[in-house]
């Protein structure tokens, strides 16, 4: 018996064999949603926390191997380990851990706060010790005033070329969770 229900996908993976063979059509796939995230003050933890919740995902910090202080933190000293360390591209601060699975998940909501135009290194640090072919990154971030910059140019080295960035959006404020369920649903990922 053929099904004809109109196949609509939801994330951008083909139907599964099982479905095909079957003759089904309609069949919805469920992407799994993780949402990671580097936090140096609380601002971005907080925002990830809602989008998780806002895109039933499930969530995961990135941690430094030593945490930023606020001196380290102080962008108005050329010194600290923050502007140190974002004036070499090729700086990678170490993990507290690569506990992600990241293999489980299709989609990645990847957050942080802007630093110098820019995602931290420590995302790049993040990126490059998974695989990420395949899979969709949504990127998010806070910031005191700025965009994203070139942030989506300087990630792109750090995944497979198959690995599919997206440049989300910068979520200041206090966004509520029906907001950020607006904007996940928007993105059909």
């Amino acid at each position: 018996m053929r099904h004809n229900v109109e196949y609509t996908p939801i994330c951008h993976t083909t139907m599964p064999f099982f479905a095909r063979a079957a003759g089904l059509r309609g069949f919805i796939i469920m992407s799994k949603k993780l949402v990671a995230y580097f936090s140096a003050q609380g601002t971005t933890a907080a925002v990830a926390k809602r989008l998780a919740e806002a895109c039933g995902g499930d969530l995961y910090e990135i941690r430094p191997q030593v945490p930023y202080s606020s001196a380290d933190l102080n962008w108005n000293d050329k010194n600290s380990r923050s502007s140190v360390e974002m004036r070499d591209p090729a700086f990678r601060p170490a993990l507290a851990d690569t506990n992600a699975h990241v293999q489980d998940y299709d989609v990645v909501f990847l957050g942080f706060p802007i630093w110098w135009y820019i995602a931290p290194t420590i995302i790049n640090t993040f990126l490059e010790a998974y695989d990420f072919s395949g899979k969709t990154i949504v990127l998010f971030a806070t910031s005191g005033g700025s965009g994203f910059g070139k942030t989506v140019q300087g990630l792109k080295g750090s995944v497979a070329p198959t690995c599919n960035i997206i440049q989300g959006r910068v979520l200041n404020g206090s966004p509520d969770t029906a907001t950020l369920k607006t904007w996940v649903e928007s993105l059909n990922v």
